[in-house]
Order: C-alpha cells, then sequence, then structure tokens
C-alpha cells in the first residue's frame, strides 16, 4: 500500500482582523492597521491544533508543507519531519505563495490538502486547482461563508486522518463563496460563489455554507424582539452581535446597530458602535452585562463565525449563563436536527457552552437545543 501524502497550506495573517473589529485582513492596509491594534496570528495555534489530531499518523504517511510560518514551523511543532517544497518571504506571505503552493502540492500528487485560512484562502486554492483534488479547510479567519471548512480545528484533524485512513471515502463539490471586505466593513454584505472544491464529507464534522435571512422571516424576528424588550434590563450593558435577527432587537429599541459589526446598549441608549475586543473589554469592566447573539443560518455556529470581537476574554468577564441566544422557527428547522456549534479558539469556553441551552424563537417561545463544542 502506497504511502498517503498530505499537503499542508498555512495562511499566518488569516483572521488576525477579527478581533480588533476589521472584519478581514484582505489588503497589505488592513493588515497594517490590525497589527497597529494589537492583532495576532490565529491560525498557526489553529493549524497546530488539528494536527495535533493526526499525529497517530505520524510515521505512515508523508506530510508535505510550505516553508516557515505557512506550514513548515507548525508541522515540526507537533513532531512531523515535512517535506518542504517552494520559497516564501517570512512575514510577507501574500495570496500568491497560497497559489502557487497549492499548484506545487497537487503536481506532486497529494492524496489530501489542508489549509488553514478564510473564505479568501478558500477562494486562491479554488482559483488554481479547482476540484482536482480532495481539498479540507481549518477555520481560521473571519469571513467563514464557505461549505469548505470542518466546524473546528479538531474535527478538521479527525475528519483528515480518518480520509487517508480510508475510513471516510465519501467526498462532495462544496460551495466556495467570499464577501467584498470593503463593503463588509461598510456594514454591506456582497457575496459571490466563486467555484467548488472536492471536500471529504462527514456531516456532523463539516460546516454548511451561510444562509441568509429571508424576508419573511422579519416578522418572527420582531417577534423575538418583542419578548426580549418586555424582559430587558436598564442596569445591565448589552453586547449585540452581528445579524438581521439582532438587528430587529435594536430596531425596537429605537437604536441604530451595524448590521455586521458588535455594538453595546443601555437602556435604550447606544454606547458604542461597531467595537472590537479591547474596546468590550473596557466596557464591561465592574458591569453588569449580558451578551446577545443570533444563530448563522445554513451553519449553526454561535461564536467563531464573524463575531470574533466577542472573544473567550469577553465571554469569561461576562459568563456564559449571561449569553442569550436568538434563532427564528425557520432557521433552526434549517439545520435538520443537526447542534449548534461554539468555536471560540478557547477549549475552557467551548466546553463551558457545550450542552443543551435554551433558544428564543418568538414572543415567550423557547426551543431546547444541544451545543458542541471545539
Amino acid at each position: 500500500m502506497s504511502t498517503k501524502k498530505l499537503g499542508l497550506i498555512v495562511n499566518p495573517i488569516a483572521g488576525m482582523g477579527g478581533r480588533v473589529g476589521l472584519k478581514g485582513t484582505d489588503g497589505e492596509k488592513t493588515l497594517e492597521k490590525a497589527r497597529e491594534l494589537g492583532a495576532v496570528p490565529i491560525a498557526p495555534a489553529r493549524t497546530i491544533e488539528t494536527l495535533g489530531q493526526l499525529t497517530r499518523l505520524r510515521e505512515s504517511i508523508e506530510l508535505i508543507s510550505y516553508p516557515h510560518e505557512m506550514g513548515e514551523d507548525e508541522a515540526k511543532r507537533c513532531n512531523f519531519h515535512p517535506k518542504v517544497i517552494g520559497s516564501i518571504t517570512p512575514e510577507r506571505t501574500s495570496s500568491t505563495d497560497t497559489k502557487r503552493a497549492a499548484v506545487e502540492m497537487a503536481r506532486l500528487g497529494i492524496d489530501l490538502l489542508l489549509f488553514a485560512g478564510g473564505d479568501g484562502t478558500a477562494r486562491d486554492i479554488c482559483e488554481t486547482i479547482g476540484d482536482k483534488l480532495p481539498v479540507l479547510g481549518i477555520p481560521a479567519g473571519v469571513k467563514i461563508q464557505s461549505a469548505v471548512f470542518a466546524v473546528n480545528p479538531r474535527a478538521a484533524g479527525d475528519l483528515a486522518a480518518q480520509y487517508l485512513e480510508g475510513n471516510v471515502t465519501a467526498t462532495h463539490l462544496a460551495e466556495v463563496m467570499d464577501i467584498d471586505e470593503e463593503a463588509f466593513r461598510e456594514n454591506r454584505i456582497s457575496a459571490k460563489l466563486f467555484g467548488y472544491l472536492k471536500v471529504p464529507y462527514e456531516e456532523t464534522m463539516i460546516q454548511g455554507a451561510k444562509v441568509g435571512t429571508p424576508i419573511d422571516e422579519q416578522l418572527e424576528a420582531e417577534a423575538i424582539a418583542a419578548d426580549l424588550i418586555e424582559n430587558w434590563r436598564d442596569d445591565c450593558l448589552y453586547i449585540l452581535g452581528p445579524g438581521t435577527t439582532v438587528r430587529a432587537v435594536a430596531d425596537k429599541l429605537g437604536v441604530r446597530k451595524t448590521l455586521l459589526g458588535v455594538d453595546v446598549v443601555q437602556g435604550r441608549e447606544l454606547v458604542a458602535s461597531d467595537v472590537n475586543e479591547r474596546q468590550l473589554l473596557e466596557l464591561i469592566q465592574g458591569k453588569n452585562a449580558k451578551i446577545l447573539v443570533t444563530v448563522i443560518g445554513g451553519q449553526g455556529f454561535v461564536f467563531g463565525r464573524g463575531s470574533q470581537q466577542i472573544s473567550p476574554a469577553v465571554i469569561k468577564k461576562v459568563g456564559t449563563q449571561n449569553v442569550i441566544v436568538i434563532a427564528t422557527p425557520d432557521k433552526l428547522a434549517a439545520l435538520r436536527g443537526q447542534p449548534l456549534h461554539v468555536d471560540t479558539g478557547d477549549q475552557e469556553i467551548d466546553e463551558l457552552m457545550t450542552g443543551y441551552i435554551q433558544v428564543v424563537t418568538g414572543y415567550r417561545r423557547r426551543a431546547t437545543r444541544l451545543v458542541r463544542g471545539g
């Protein structure tokens, strides 16, 4: 039996804009601003978490990586001995490096390409190799709309291992979506289908593509808002996550909310708009606070996709018991019984949130749902 070849590509800057509120890191100016705001790389740690699930295959597979922070460093941290190909300028990587790496690995006949990044990274790979070979994403970006990613880094490692061992054989063509980041920062969603990648498929391990909220769900969102306003506390800070369902609550309060950012209100007054992690930590210091978030349509994520400003540090300070989750009945039904997900990057928080929760689904209506952590 021939040795399986696993390709590894890490986009080292993926996700850096999330906690500092930049909604992505596309473009050199945005990356520079993210660093000025204190952003730190998250893709390397998430890659290491994934490779930790593959250590049992260390001696039986050939791991092929790009140099330094694009895969080599992470592989060596997990005691792999990667075959390193290509060349990069350390700390100055770009989408060109990702595309070149994908092409070179495809030429080497790898059995599976594992990459860490977000929708932009998935798009770069899709543009260069299409659906020629199986690909699996480690979720590490800010915008993760595509259906080519595992639900969390551990699931990525588990699924990659099972595929390489032959225990999972099914693949399917999954959508690669990407959002115009400039429009995203201006509170507008401009998403586009760019193509498809061939992905190993196991339903509980792969996320779906994000689905928007239909117009006819507006009345359901307004009913949820009416329920929450009835019990609104004026002495409490409310952190409002992104999304149209949460915006319906802000509308009911008479507060202008950013659609895609994180905002803070007290009573019926806007305290701060489009805040980042640091600002949130400052605002909630010594205060009673609650976090209001919705479920991402088609994916089921509560935390870890598009709201990284509400970081593990923020959740710890507020307390998981003060997290309010809302979703319209149609949004929950579209998940077809699959659990909700949290993927904060902090195992303690993910474990604290694992279990059954009450989701507000309408006026004086609740639904019990299982939450599964990383």
